[in-house]
């Protein structure tokens, strides 16, 4: 099956980027010729490794960009010629593609991925500047919240209007958890199936030695909440002192949150050791009694949380969005309020004060990520959509 994967970005960096390139390199094992088609805007971690390209920035052109790039439909114009794809597989596209690319899908099957809020958001977050969660469509109410700047409304009020007058464009929308297809629903997208994300199978983690160790990963900005972490993990050390913090990652809030570790005199105890590689995070992360993943915003699925689950790590994580359903709450690790530094904490030191508990849950963890979030089942899962979405259209035209 020749199958053509989009996504704004084709770089590897982000998990949206990574999930991308794994399902290619996934599929192309399997004997499938999966293409990639992607802007060229890069990142600190490398240029886009995508097949086909089209012009990206992450410079002040980008706001433009996002709503009419005018270099994605000529590109992918010829990428769909040249290739002829029997499936389109669309992830991120709000970001870089912009909706102009949507007509030129009506003509092959094209199923959609829906991993993050972009089309019900314009900040593809669903939070608040006070780092609630937002329940309501996106509209004027985003300019009185303060979510958008004057400036920067207008244009993505248009970008949401042009990707619902061309939604058609889609013949199969998917999401990654419940928690997402309730919220596409809400706001008037459907149907949508689910289906939870894959990472790939990764040896078990040693048996824990050393400090208590707690591990985070992701992008280092607001809606992460790496700062109610670091407060937390400024509770533990009163009770645990040898209590270690090791988070990878990078983004705007790094300086700021560094600042934070030194006002609360945490610096030998934490570390933020910016952007890795998945060798690199396996080979630190080996150590981590459990996983934080503390962030305020709903989580479409929680990514690093199953990587963690897949070592055989605990995991303590938000209640929220996708996190609060591939958790099991007192099974693989516990469930916290989002933005709650106390419930944090307590929850921490329950398993960084108890070795026992923490190699049990995290053998839980692994055994449930095998189960439910093996990167080759998650594979299984999509192409038996493709097959779903190539053979219903042939049915159309015989009929």
């Amino acid at each position: 099956m020749k199958i053509l994967l989009l996504n704004d970005m084709g770089a590897p960096h982000g998990g949206a980027e990574l999930l991308t390139l794994s399902l290619r390199a996934g599929l192309r094992e399997r004997g499938h010729d999966a293409r990639l088609f992607a802007s060229s805007a890069g990142s600190e971690a490398g240029p886009s490794e995508a097949d086909y390209t089209c012009f990206g920035t992450t410079s002040h052109l980008r706001s433009l960009n996002r709503v009419v790039n005018l270099s994605a439909p000529l590109r992918l114009r010829q990428a769909l010629r040249e290739f002829q794809p029997d499936v389109v597989h669309v992830r991120m596209f709000l970001s870089q593609l912009s909706p102009l690319i949507l007509p030129l899908l009506r003509r092959v099957p094209t199923l959609y991925h829906a991993t993050l809020s972009e089309t019900i958001c314009p900040t593809g977050l669903k939070m608040l500047p006070d780092g609630s969660a937002c329940h309501q469509p996106c509209g004027t109410v985003c300019l009185r919240n303060g979510c958008l700047s004057r400036r920067a409304w207008a244009p993505l009020m248009l970008q949401q209007k042009l990707w619902r007058r061309w939604r058609d464009a889609f013949d199969l929308i998917v999401a990654n958890s419940a928690s997402m297809r309730d919220r596409l629903l809400e706001n008037g997208i459907g149907p949508v199936e689910v289906l939870w994300n894959g990472v790939p199978v990764v040896p078990a983690r040693p048996p824990l030695t050393g400090p208590p160790t707690v591990t985070c990963a992701g992008r280092l900005s607001r809606e992460k909440g790496l700062d109610v972490l670091i407060r937390a993990f400024g509770a533990v050390v009163e009770t645990i002192p040898a209590a270690r913090l090791l988070i990878a990652g990078s983004g705007p809030e790094q300086e700021p949150l560094q600042r934070l570790v030194h006002e609360l005199r945490l610096d030998p105890k934490v570390r933020i050791m910016g952007q890795m590689s998945m060798q690199e995070m396996e080979c630190a992360f080996s150590t981590g009694w459990v996983h934080a993943v503390p962030s305020r915003v709903e989580e479409s699925f929680g990514l690093t949380a199953a990587e963690a689950m897949m070592r055989g790590t605990a995991v303590v994580a938000s209640n929220a969005g996708g996190l609060a359903e591939i958790t099991v709450d007192g099974e693989t690790g516990l469930l916290v309020p989002p933005g709650d530094a106390v419930a944090l904490a307590d929850s921490l030191l329950r398993v960084l004060s108890n070795r026992d508990l923490a190699e049990q849950w995290g053998r839980n963890a692994r055994r449930h990520a095998m189960l439910q979030m093996d990167r080759e089942r998650w594979i299984d899962g999509l192409v038996n959509f493709y097959h779903h979405l190539t053979s219903g259209r042939q049915m159309h035209r015989d009929a």
